[in-house]
């Protein structure tokens, strides 16, 4: 899947990595290291999608297959190198969340 979890489903039981922001005032740089770390996110093994919302809070669910799969993304030195520079530039604050996903459903309006 791509950087779109709209409509997309996955079996539960799954992870999601709930990741809040508030930026900074220098967000020089970050919608192409946002765009790059999706990309490099489809990558790893056990991931399953993301969602991402921005408006004034930032909002970014990914969803993983295990816990051993969220743990090896945050471990990726890409990933980290983005982390460090958006704790030393682009994040105000931020806040992350790993849940566990036990029932999935939706709703979608057909035309």
């Amino acid at each position: 899947m791509s950087g779109d979890g709209r409509g997309a489903t996955f079996e539960p039981p799954y992870f999601a990595a709930i990741f809040t922001s508030e930026m900074s005032d220098d967000t020089a740089g970050y919608d192409a290291m946002a765009d790059r770390m999706v990309e490099l996110a489809a990558q790893q093994p056990g991931f399953l999608g993301v969602e991402s919302a921005r408006d004034g809070i930032g909002i970014t669910v990914s969803y993983w297959r295990d816990l051993a799969s969220i743990a090896a993304w945050r471990a990726n030195v890409e990933h980290a190198a983005a982390q460090r520079q958006g704790m030393a530039q682009w994040y105000r604050r931020y806040r992350l969340r790993i849940a566990r996903v036990e029932r999935d459903w939706q709703f979608e309006r057909r035309q």
